[in-house]
C-alpha cells in the first residue's frame, strides 16, 4: 500500500523505543521507504543497527556526522518524507518542537518537514498530565501536528495510567491512513453493512447464517483509507472493526434495518454486504424451549426488508450498492434484484465457487449494473473493494453526466 513512499520515524529516550523495530518491520512490508532519526538518548534503548538492518537506510543521529554523502542531509530526507511519526515521543522532545528547539538531528529534520506530521506521547502517567506536557502537544496541534493518544495501561515505572505508546499496529494505521490511497472519495459519506443478523428463538438459541464480515469490513476500511467518511453496520463478528470508521454494533435484522433507515438519508453511497436474516421466528420464548421426543416446528415471519426500503427511498445522487450470494442463476436473480429493489449496482457471487465462500479471505465477483457486468477474477476481498468502490466512482460519474 505504501510502495513509492518515505516515511520518516523519529524515535526519542523511551523504554517503548523498541516497539518502533516493530513498526519499521511493517512499513517495509508495506513497501515504504523508512528513514529513521533517534535522538542520542534513544541509543540507549535500542541499537541504530537494528534500524539499519530492517530498514535497508542508515540512521541518523548526529547532524555533523562525516560519512553521509555531501548535501545537507536533513533538509534532502525532509524534502523526502511524505509522512513523519515521533514515536515514541518524550516530554523533551515534545517541548522542543513546540517552541522551536533544532538541536539535533531529529528536531532539526522535523522542523525542516512540510508533510503530515504524527506525535506519539510515552512517558509517566504524571509527566503526561503535568501542565506544561499538555501545553506543549495543544501548541503543536496549533501548528498542524496530530498528536495520537497514549494507551492506559502498566507502565515501565511501575505505575498504571496514560502515557503508554500505542501498539505498532494502531501507529500504523495512522501512517496507512494518511499515505497509503489518493484521496478520491474525501467529502463523502459512505454507509457499509456488514456481518450476519441473529435472530433469537429464546434464551440460548437462534438462526443465523455463515457470513464472517470480512467483505463488508474490506469495504469500510478501503473506502476510509480514500477519505470517506465511514459508517459501518455491522452485526456480531469475530473480526476486530477497521480504525477511523464510526461502528454501529446490532444483533438482529430489526436492530439492523433501524440502524440503517436512521442514517440512510444523509449517505452519498451506501453498500450492503450485511447477510440479514430473511426470516425471523414469529414468537420468542422468554424460556428456555425443552427437548421432547416428537418433532418440533419453528413458525417463522418475514423480517423488514432495508434493501427495498433504501432503494424506494433514495434520494437524487444516492448510490445504492447490493450484495448477492447465489448458488444458481446467479447473473438472472441479481438482475431480478438489481430491477425489483431500484439498485445502481449489485456484486454477485456464487458460493459454491472456490474462494467465493464465507469465511475466507477471497472473493470472485460479478459487478452487475444496468448496462454492463463486469467479472472479476479469485483476488483477496481488501483488493475485491478496491475494485467494488473504483467502480461506484465511475458510475457516480457517469449518472453525473
Amino acid at each position: 500500500m505504501l510502495e513509492g513512499k518515505t516515511i520518516l520515524l523519529g524515535v526519542t529516550g523511551s523504554i517503548a523505543a523498541y516497539k518502533i523495530a516493530y513498526l519499521a518491520s511493517a512499513l517495509r512490508k508495506q513497501h515504504a521507504d523508512v528513514h529513521v532519526l533517534m535522538t542520542r538518548n534513544s541509543t540507549n534503548f535500542i541499537n541504530p543497527i537494528t534500524f539499519e538492518t530492517l530498514t535497508g537506510n542508515k540512521c541518523l543521529v548526529d547532524t555533523f556526522d562525516r560519512n553521509f554523502q555531501f548535501q545537507v542531509e536533513h533538509v534532502s530526507i525532509a524534502k523526502k518524507a511524505d509522512v513523519v511519526m515521533i514515536a515514541p515521543a518524550s516530554a523533551n522532545v515534545i517541548g522542543k518542537l513546540a517552541h522551536g528547539i533544532a538541536d539535533d538531528m531529529l528536531t532539526t529534520t522535523i522542523m525542516a518537514c512540510k508533510c503530515k506530521k504524527f506525535i506519539s506521547p510515552a512517558m509517566n502517567t504524571n509527566m503526561f498530565e503535568n501542565p506544561v506536557v499538555q501545553d506543549n502537544l495543544k501548541i503543536l496541534e496549533h501548528y498542524g501536528y496530530e498528536v495520537i493518544d497514549p494507551a492506559m495501561g502498566y507502565l515501565a515505572c511501575g505505575d498504571t495510567g496514560a502515557g503508554k505508546m500505542p501498539e505498532p499496529e494502531t501507529l500504523l494505521s495512522y501512517i496507512l491512513r494518511e499515505a497509503a490511497c489518493e484521496k478520491d472519495m474525501a467529502g463523502l459519506k459512505v454507509l457499509v453493512t456488514a456481518g450476519p443478523t441473529q435472530e433469537a428463538i429464546d434464551p440460548v438459541r437462534y438462526i443465523t447464517n455463515h457470513s464472517s464480515g470480512k467483505m463488508g469490513y474490506a469495504i469500510a476500511k478501503m473506502a476510509m483509507l480514500r477519505g470517506a467518511d465511514v459508517t459501518l453496520v455491522s452485526g456480531r463478528t469475530a473480526i476486530a472493526p477497521p480504525p477511523f470508521v464510526k461502528v454501529v454494533s446490532v444483533v438482529s435484522a430489526a436492530d439492523m434495518y433501524q440502524a440503517v433507515t436512521s442514517v440512510s438519508e444523509e449517505q452519498d453511497i451506501i453498500i450492503k454486504a450485511a447477510a440479514v436474516a430473511d426470516y425471523r421466528p414469529a414468537q420468542i420464548s422468554d424460556e428456555k424451549i425443552k427437548k421432547r421426543d416428537d418433532d418440533m416446528s419453528i413458525p417463522l415471519e418475514r423480517t423488514d426488508d432495508i434493501l427495498k426500503y433504501l432503494g424506494e427511498n433514495k434520494r437524487p445522487g444516492q448510490f445504492l450498492c447490493g450484495f448477492s450470494m447465489e448458488t444458481q442463476n446467479m447473473i438472472g436473480n441479481s438482475r431480478v434484484k438489481l430491477t425489483k429493489k431500484n439498485l445502481d449496482m449489485v456484486a454477485a457471487n456464487n458460493v459454491k465457487m472456490a474462494g467465493a465462500g464465507f469465511q475466507g479471505d477471497t472473493n470472485v465477483l460479478t459487478l452487475i449494473t444496468q448496462d454492463e457486468e463486469v467479472s472479476l477474477p479469485l483476488m483477496s476481498k481488501e483488493d475485491a473493494a478496491v475494485k467494488i468502490l473504483d467502480k461506484i466512482l465511475f458510475r457516480r460519474r457517469v449518472n453525473k453526466r
